[in-house]
């Protein structure tokens, strides 16, 4: 649908306007695209931005190399920052649990093993730190009863399960729920469906693949070897949408795939669940 983003990320289903937002996070950009005409309005930031959701209040609640913003509603405006802020990290990805508090986590820019971290911002603007020792911080969602939080640290080739406690967003019990070789690919953004699937995007996979009670059961198969997030947006919520990246591609790769970069739509026939907002400061 659009394309040439440098490492598109983070696509959530903006039902305030019935567009995909997503982010192309080294080009400081967040992206607005309409499904019908494939037209894309941008929003700049002011550093290289990770990850975005719906903000309740208006615009988006923003994760940013230096730590939380909200955008595209006014002029940029910082919520907080995090302690272990340094030029070396940066916010990779992200997502609001069921009570509307917001979930980034960090990485190095130089993939330095367990240099990044998790954290929760809750409503009154507050970041907590919640893992540490993170490598790559990225997907995450949350079961359908809201008792259990799935998160991807990707070198650990694996999505992991947590207890969730939705009243204080705590989580405990880790445990790996699904294992990915490295043969297809490495576990990158995540989404979970209507029907509590899992789907996970396979860099240097070229697929997503859905997984039912750790079991895979589904792949679908990419144009690109780099498809970075997932999720289900549309009107009826039917449709997935998978951000790519060009980043590190050389230069006979990037000729051999004229999409890396863009937005896909895929029709799986299974529906998934509305885009949660913040619901904080």
């Amino acid at each position: 649908m659009a394309a040439g983003a440098e490492l598109g990320e983070g696509p959530m289903w903006d039902a305030r306007s019935g567009r995909i937002a997503w982010v192309d996070i080294l080009a400081r950009r967040i992206h607005l695209t309409d499904p019908v005409t494939g037209a894309t309005e941008s929003i700049e930031t002011p550093f290289h931005v990770g990850a975005i959701a719906p903000r309740a209040n208006g615009g988006f609640v923003a994760a940013l190399q230096d730590g939380f913003w909200v955008v595209g509603d006014g002029p940029p405006r910082r919520i907080a920052g995090v302690p272990e802020a340094r030029p070396g990290l940066r916010f990779n990805d992200g997502k609001c649990d069921p009570a509307g508090r917001f979930w980034a986590g960090t990485m190095a820019y130089d993939q330095a093993r367990g240099a990044g971290a998790l954290y929760r911002l809750d409503a009154i603007g507050r970041p907590t730190l919640v893992i540490d020792g993170v490598t790559i911080s990225n997907g995450l969602d949350w079961s359908l009863d809201g008792r259990a939080m799935y998160y991807v640290d990707s070198p650990l080739q694996r999505i992991d399960a947590f207890d969730y406690e939705p009243s204080t967003g705590e989580i405990s019990d880790r445990r790996a729920v699904v294992r990915v070789v490295p043969e297809m690919g490495t576990p990158d953004g995540l989404t979970i469906d209507a029907d509590g699937g899992i789907w996970v995007a396979l860099w240097g996979g070229s697929a997503v693949h859905r997984y039912l009670d750790g079991r895979l059961d589904r792949v679908i198969t990419m144009p690109v070897s780099q498809p970075t997030s997932c999720v289900f947006g549309g009107a009826d919520l039917d449709e997935l949408y998978v951000t790519s990246a060009w980043e590190g591609l050389s230069d006979s790769d990037r000729r051999a795939q004229p999409l890396a970069g863009a937005l896909f739509r895929v029709r799986p026939g299974i529906r998934g669940r509305p885009t949660r907002s913040y619901l904080g400061v």
